[in-house]
């Protein structure tokens, strides 16, 4: 494992921003920590990274202790939101600045850090901007400048925090897209903060889910997504219908609508609470099952080639989202009619006694 971190805790005042956590993040990967804010994933990373010391527990850097190293000594380049560019340097310049003030025994002749300066600035396409000063750049490229200086001291660790937080969304899609690319072809271990779930998702090869200062999963994308250990994660990975349910006689009921036999480990007349995401609800114009929950469309969105719907149920008021394709809804709009039925093809359940259930209606 690259790093080993055991049983940290820290508090800031009254506040415990991090509890007992213990987490191991292999050699190579990309790591994504995100949560909410205060959560506690800036706090963690800035502990990583030696730019906060941990009340107690450990910090291990390949098989070392490096609680207590100085940030220097850890072999980490740090990428924040906001550049942190020298305003009155070159491109260049600023990429080069972590090499030339290394100590002398340790500094590369100026041939060297000419050499390393051009490559990073290909790898990070702004080769022909090296004599430019940050004003003169986009946000983009401040960023893509940002993250060469980081590589130029050819760290061990590379850290970003919310390192396209300052982007707008067309730009932050086209750079997280690089950043994975990027890191496939440098392979150095990465741990990224961020609170944008698209954007973990999309980038990470590992999830790290926060909530006030825990980690509640750990996991790929795929695994945090599809099987989310609570609903917690459940709720803040993606859009998500949350219902309140019931169970009677072995039966799952959502208002008066019975929509599934469940199995002895639900107990009668036990609370339940249902998640479904708006891709996993079908809308037809008749009950063709008879477990069909009656509702009303309110409004209807093109996003490409899906459609946004918004119903209410009529029996309880209740508003659910759907995401449906194109060729169902010019179905629906064909027929017309004064009210639709909602089913769902795939839901969880969390129960009282802390029971996952997964069923398909």
């Amino acid at each position: 494992m690259s790093i080993e971190i055991s049983n940290i805790h820290k508090r800031f005042g009254s506040f415990l921003a991090l509890e007992d956590i213990n987490l191991s993040i292999p050699n190579g990967e990309l790591t994504a920590l995100l949560g909410p804010s205060g959560s506690g994933k800036t706090t963690l990373l800035r502990i990583i990274a030696g730019l906060e010391s941990p009340d107690s527990g450990h910090i291990g850097f390949f098989g070392e202790d490096s609680t207590h190293k100085h940030t220097k000594d850890r072999q980490v380049g740090f990428v924040f939101q906001h550049y942190a560019l020298f305003k009155h340097m070159s491109v260049f310049e600023n990429v080069a600045f972590g090499l030339r003030v290394r100590p002398k025994k340790n500094r590369p002749s100026e041939e060297e850090i000419a050499h390393r300066v051009h490559h990073l600035l290909h790898m990070v396409q702004l080769q022909a901007m090296a004599n430019r000063l940050p004003s003169e750049l986009s946000g983009g490229q401040k960023q893509r400048v940002a993250l060469a200086r980081a590589l130029a001291v050819e760290p061990k660790v590379l850290l970003l925090d919310e390192p396209f937080g300052a982007l707008d969304a067309k730009v932050r899609q086209e750079l997280r897209r690089w950043l994975r690319k990027l890191h496939d072809e440098i392979n150095v271990t990465s741990v990224f903060v961020t609170h944008d779930q698209e954007e973990a998702l999309e980038v990470s090869d590992k999830i790290v889910v926060m909530n006030q200062g825990k980690i509640e999963q750990v996991g790929t994308p795929e695994e945090v997504y599809d099987k989310p250990s609570n609903p917690f994660v459940y709720g803040f990975l993606g859009s998500v219908n949350l219902f309140h349910a019931r169970v009677n006689e072995g039966s799952l009921y959502l208002g008066g609508t019975s929509l599934q036999t469940l199995d002895e480990s639900f107990k009668n007349q036990e609370e339940a609470s249902l998640f479904v995401r708006p891709h996993e609800v079908l809308i037809e114009s008749s009950d063709s099952r008879g477990s069909g929950i009656k509702a009303r469309i309110l409004t209807a969105r093109s996003l490409g080639a899906r459609v946004r719907v918004e119903l209410e149920s009529i029996e309880e008021g209740k508003f659910i989202e759907a995401d449906i394709d194109k060729e169902s809804w010019n179905q629906l709009k064909k027929e017309n009619p004064s009210t639709v039925f909602v089913r769902f093809l795939g839901a969880k359940i969390y129960s009282q006694n802390d029971t996952w259930s997964h069923y398909v209606i």
